[in-house]
Order: C-alpha cells, then sequence, then structure tokens
C-alpha cells in the first residue's frame, strides 16, 4: 500500500447565536498546485483564532435535536431510539448504463453548509441520501466536525431542511445525518466496491469549491486499497490515518467532501473524502481518494443501531464550555506559549478585545459566545501541571461553576489531569447530563473545586 500525507484545510462556521445571514458563494479560486493531502470540505469563513484551540472537550452521547442545544439552555435530550438495521440499504451489485445516469445520482444529493459558532467559521461540503423516507445522509464526518448547527440543500429541487447528527466515526471519518421532517426525496443508487477494478471510469460529483451547485469530474481508477493520511489546519482533528481508500486522478476539490464516486453504471461506488494537488509535473499526478461505499453504509449500520464504540460517537457529545490549547505538554505555561505561537501564526490573532462576544475587555473577558477577540491570558495559575483554560463559553457548565481564563484544571472526579489530550481523555469516558466534580487552581493561586452538569455539545 502507498502512504500519502501532508496538510490541508477546511472550516465551518461559528458565529452568534442569532440567526445569520446566507453567506454569499465565494469566487471560484485558482486551482491550487501544493503537492499536499487534504480534506475536501470549504471553509467558507476564516477562524477568529489560530487552529490550535478547540471548543470544548466531548465524546459519544446521543441527541434528538436538529441543532446543539445552546448553553444554558436545558439538559441535554434522551438518546432515539435505535433505528432499524434496514435504515440503511445494503451494497448492490446490479448493473445499467452509463447514459443518462447520473441525473439519478444527482437527485439524491444535498449541499450541506454548517454552522460552527463558537470558532467563528461557515463549512460546506456534500452529502448523499441513502434513505429517502428517513431522510437519513451519509457524509465526511469532517464536514460536521465541530458544527452546532446544520443545514442540508437539495441539489436538485433547492429544498432546505435543518439536519441533525445521528452519529460519526472520527477515526474513519464517517457520519450520518438526518434530515428532519423529509419528504419527496430520492436516494443515490448505491453500487458495490469489491467490484472497482483500477483502470475503471469513474465520476465524482461534489458542490465543488462551495459554490452551491453540483460539479462533475470524469477519470479512472488508479489505484484501491490505498492508505492515507489526511490532514486539516481548521478542526480539531488535524490528520487521520485512513485505510482501504480507492484512489482516482478525477479532478476532485475542496467542497467535494462527502459527495459520491460513481461508475459507469450510475452508481455509488465511493465517497469523496481527500484530495492532492501537485506544485511540479514531474512530481506525482493529481489524485483524489473516497471511501469505498461499502465500508460506509458499514459504519452507517452501525450508528443506525446504536453501536457507541471507541470509535462510533451517537448523537452528540457532552460539552463543558472551555477553550483549551492542543499542545502535548502537561505544563500550562509551555500550554500558553503554544497556543500564543499558533495565534502569531495566523494573522496575529489573539487581540483580546471580545468584539461584544463577552463582557469585559483584553484578555480579562469574563467569557464568550465565540473565539472571536480570545487571546492567550495573561495571568496563569501558578502550577506546574493541568490543563490551561484559555477561554470559557459564557452561559456554559464551565461558567457556571466559576471556571476563568487563566485557570488551570488539575482534575476531574479525582482523576489528575495534565495536558489537553489527557483533559479529553478522561471526557471521553462521560456524556450529557453526567455531573462532574472539576477542582482547579485560579490565576491568583486558589484552588477550587465544584460539580457541572455537562450538555450536549458539537459533534468532535
Amino acid at each position: 500500500m502507498q502512504d500519502y500525507s501532508g496538510y490541508g484545510s477546511y472550516g465551518g462556521d461559528y458565529g452568534s447565536t442569532a440567526p445569520l445571514p446566507p453567506m454569499p458563494p465565494p469566487p471560484r479560486p485558482p486551482r491550487r498546485r501544493v503537492g499536499l493531502l487534504s480534506y475536501l470540505a470549504v471553509a467558507l469563513a476564516a477562524g477568529a483564532l489560530g487552529a490550535g484551540t478547540v471548543v470544548a472537550l466531548y465524546h459519544p452521547a446521543a441527541s434528538s435535536s436538529p441543532a446543539v442545544p445552546q448553553p444554558g439552555s436545558s439538559a441535554a435530550p434522551a438518546a432515539p431510539a435505535p433505528l432499524p438495521s434496514t435504515a440503511v440499504p445494503q451494497p448492490s451489485g446490479g448493473t445499467g448504463t452509463g447514459g443518462g445516469s447520473l441525473s439519478k445520482v444527482e437527485q439524491g444529493l444535498v449541499i450541506i453548509n454548517t454552522t460552527l459558532q463558537y470558532s467563528s467559521e461557515a463549512a460546506a461540503g456534500t452529502g448523499m441520501v441513502i434513505n429517502a423516507d428517513r431522510g437519513l445522509v451519509l457524509t465526511n464526518n469532517h464536514v460536521i466536525e465541530n458544527a452546532t448547527r446544520i443545514t442540508a440543500t437539495v441539489a436538485a429541487t433547492g429544498r432546505n431542511y435543518p439536519a441533525k447528527v445521528v452519529g460519526y466515526d472520527v477515526t474513519g471519518d464517517i457520519a450520518l445525518i438526518q434530515l428532519q421532517n423529509p419528504s419527496g426525496l430520492n436516494a443515490v443508487p448505491l453500487g458495490d466496491s469489491r467490484t472497482v477494478k483500477t483502470g475503471d471510469t469513474v465520476t465524482a460529483l461534489g458542490n465543488a469549491e462551495g459554490r452551491s451547485q453540483i460539479a462533475t469530474a470524469t477519470g479512472q481508477v488508479t489505484g484501491i486499497n490505498q492508505t492515507i493520511t489526511a490532514s486539516d489546519q481548521g478542526g480539531t482533528v488535524k490528520s487521520e490515518t485512513l485505510h482501504g481508500m480507492i484512489q482516482t486522478n478525477a479532478d476532485i476539490v475542496a467542497g467535494d467532501s462527502g459527495g459520491p464516486l460513481v461508475n459507469t453504471a450510475g452508481r455509488v461506488i465511493g465517497m469523496d473524502t481527500a484530495g492532492n494537488d501537485v506544485r511540479f509535473p514531474d512530481q506525482q499526478n493529481a489524485a483524489g481518494f473516497a471511501i469505498p461505499i461499502n465500508t460506509a453504509l458499514s459504519v452507517a449500520r452501525e450508528i443506525v443501531a446504536g453501536h457507541a464504540s471507541s470509535a462510533i460517537v451517537i448523537g452528540y457529545p457532552p460539552f463543558i464550555g472551555i477553550y483549551v490549547g492542543q499542545g502535548t505538554s502537561s505544563n500550562p505555561q509551555d500550554q500558553a506559549q503554544q497556543q500564543q505561537q499558533q495565534n502569531n501564526g495566523f494573522g496575529g490573532f489573539g487581540n483580546g478585545f471580545g468584539n461584544g462576544n463577552g463582557s469585559g475587555t483584553g484578555g480579562s473577558q469574563s467569557c464568550y459566545t465565540s473565539n472571536a477577540g480570545l487571546s492567550v491570558p495573561a495571568a496563569i495559575a501558578p502550577v506546574s501541571s493541568g490543563t490551561l483554560v484559555i477561554g470559557t463559553i459564557c452561559n456554559s457548565p464551565a461558567t457556571a461553576a466559576g471556571l476563568t481564563a487563566g485557570s488551570v484544571i488539575t482534575a476531574i472526579n479525582g482523576q489528575a489531569v495534565g495536558s489537553p489530550k489527557s483533559l479529553a481523555t478522561i471526557m471521553s469516558k462521560l456524556h450529557p447530563n453526567d455531573t462532574i466534580s472539576v477542582t482547579w487552581v485560579t490565576p491568583s493561586g486558589q484552588r477550587k473545586s465544584g460539580s457541572l452538569t455537562l450538555t450536549a455539545g458539537p459533534p468532535l
């Protein structure tokens, strides 16, 4: 197997809690030849903080809400009842002709737009309807990552639906969402990815470059069972290794994430996921990569059955409401320094001004409704180990408990906390509605303990 690695970017939209006006599609940019493999969602608005900051620490839980509950709302919704396994169709080995067959695929495609409120961003991708009656849509996990609101527009009709997260697999980059109150939908015709061979002619479809319309690109399968490392510069997932991928020279680009790779019989045999452009003509050919449809459907089947695992998350995860760095150090001073370097590397963000998103000014803001104006706190708790709180989200469990920027979390439920990764590991065993004990040290050196009840947060 061949390994590709590199860095690209994608994003989403984190704005205010008020409804956002529709964003016009960006102008079509020139083709980039960067020689790097990246996910294929499109960032519609630049984040206000460097890539090293995440919104909260959360992990699996279930929700039936079409949008993530806002901080300060009532307790997280109850888990939805599992859907029958028949809600996700089996792969089909059926045949057909290529003439006009793409139109049936296009009728089952949706354009996905996400709001990522806490990161001041917006993102766009593609999805495939796999169950028209229930409104189930297959897409990539990185398309919905950190989304506080998801909408899907049926490409063929222009009808718009709010959507909720049914579940997702971070390690496999697969997600299943459900359109609310669906009617008149069409499912994409499915093929069998086990029949795919090198040299097969294929067509990729998707919301190319976030232009809110479906574009097509034809090429050949240039490899099967490929292992790739796909990266991004905007989300909490820095890189993921994906296995068993279909490689193609079809010109798939950002925005195609979650779209179909279709064979000449007009059946979906893969889900567009990552792309690789080249810098020089003598380097490897430009490549796109798709998750085999059999793999994606298998994960979707586990999701509808409610089978959570170390890889599969059902519904929405728990939410504490803090911004932390992504450094691996357990030393809070090192975490602050790494975050400051990341902020400076992204246009000098972190000037300390809240832009109306919190109370107070400069680095002393008591809380934020997005990361706009979020900066590394000037005063940090005088401890040598723990996770530094860069900021808290207004009306979240963290602010209710009294946590402030510059505090350092040292324990959760009596278990010692070091780096942000260690805190995430502890939180991964928790759920919305769980009441937890938190121990922290304030910037003035006071040691405090308190309890808080986790709510539901955006998917990881």
